[in-house]
């Protein structure tokens, strides 16, 4: 069995699952950025990213000449692999798996295939942001004209799931493979790491730490949690921003009167997890559009953490039961936020329960569950 694995450059979320794979069958991933996607400048960070944790070891894989002009995922025309469809039938692979489709290769690798070999998707879109109208009848024409040449698709929760029911995929064609991160290793214990994060910040060993840790831009709505810890006035009790982005500026100067809110530049794989453990509450306040997961919830999760999430994050349906893991509150809704955070914090005992529950929530959410998923479906798929 040759399964040809096509997306766009490597990623902490992708790499240790094609290596599961390849340990069970033939597997070779096409990454159709180029080689220059190894050391990226993300728009969002506003900076060039080199992750510092391995992602090419365990499988094969091969980089694809890109011909764009514009090169990169940040739009249809910045995939363009003149050689790929012919790559991949020179290694003869018996089926493909392609992560994304809104790519000018990846939706000919799509259409090229169909019928020939099975055709397997990966992707992690939702409805969260779908408005009624014109274009989104149009929009859901086309959708179900690109899935109607997918055989199988594997879905990451379940916002992912409706979207794709909606675009034409019977449940006999989708299977779960949920969304996963590295949960050991942001649950191993980074005590003295994290101590010292907080020391450097000025932050005493009983105060409350809320942490954002992403890009700052107007999606995931920084601002928002901004304004409504500026209003809370809880003593002892911080806010920290982690990373870097286009709002980091006003961020900055909007904060800059109050001591309790702090900021950190961009941290690398290796010093996340101290970073969660460092933080007695994650918050991701993301009005969208386009916060397909936010995978940052499930490592603050496997770091022992709870959660407060925006209804318009797709992970919030599958990982944040209210009251248990952490809450949820209004997209947009400063109102409710402030809420939330003024019932999480009020009581610091509390906090480590609902992080307690969050880490044996997210411990069902695997590598392992993912790939063997994946793999039940293509072997059958293979044998029959």
């Amino acid at each position: 069995m040759r399964l040809a694995i096509i997306t766009t450059h490597p990623i902490q979320y992708y790499a240790p699952v094609f290596k599961l794979l390849a340990d069970k069958i033939d597997v070779k991933v096409f990454y159709t950025w180029g080689n220059e996607a190894q050391e990226k400048f993300d728009p969002g960070f506003g900076k060039t990213i080199s992750w510092d944790i391995p992602l090419l070891d365990g499988y094969c894989y091969e980089w694809i000449k890109n011909t764009s002009t514009q090169p990169g995922s940040h739009n249809f025309k910045g995939i363009v692999n003149p050689g790929l469809i012919n790559q991949i039938k020179s290694w003869q692979a018996d089926a493909v798996l392609v992560y994304g489709w809104a790519y000018d290769s990846h939706l000919k690798v799509i259409r090229h295939f169909k019928n020939k070999i099975p055709v397997y998707f990966r992707g992690d879109s939702t409805l969260l942001d779908v408005k009624p109208g014109a274009k989104q009848l149009l929009r859901t024409i086309f959708l179900r004209w690109i899935y109607g040449h997918v055989d199988h698709a594997f879905y990451v929760g379940s916002n992912n799931d409706a979207y794709f029911k909606k675009y034409g995929l019977k449940d006999k064609q989708l299977t779960f493979a949920p969304h996963a991160i590295d949960n050991d290793r942001f649950a191993a214990e980074k005590g003295e790491e994290a101590f010292k994060i907080r020391s450097n910040l000025g932050i005493k060993p009983g105060d409350i730490l809320i942490l954002f840790a992403g890009k700052f831009e107007e999606k995931k709505s920084p601002d928002l949690l901004l304004n409504a810890f500026l209003t809370l006035d809880v003593p002892n009790t911080h806010l920290l921003f982690v990373g870097n982005g286009i709002l980091e500026e006003t961020l900055k100067t909007n904060a800059c009167r109050n001591s309790n809110v702090h900021f950190l530049s961009f941290q690398n794989q290796l010093a996340m997890p101290a970073t969660y453990q460092a933080c007695n509450l994650f918050c991701l306040p993301s009005q969208g559009p386009g916060e397909t997961w936010g995978l940052a919830v499930n490592e603050a999760m496997a770091a022992g953490k709870p959660v407060l999430v925006s209804n318009k994050c797709g992970c919030a349906t599958d990982l944040v039961n209210p009251g248990v893991t952490g809450e949820i509150f209004e997209a947009g809704n400063a109102s409710s936020l402030k809420k939330k955070l003024h019932s999480l914090i009020g009581e610091k005992n509390g906090l480590t329960i609902l992080g307690s529950n969050a880490e044996a929530k997210i411990a069902g959410w695997t590598f392992s569950k993912q790939a063997d998923a994946m793999l039940n479906v293509i072997n059958n798929s293979h044998a029959n």
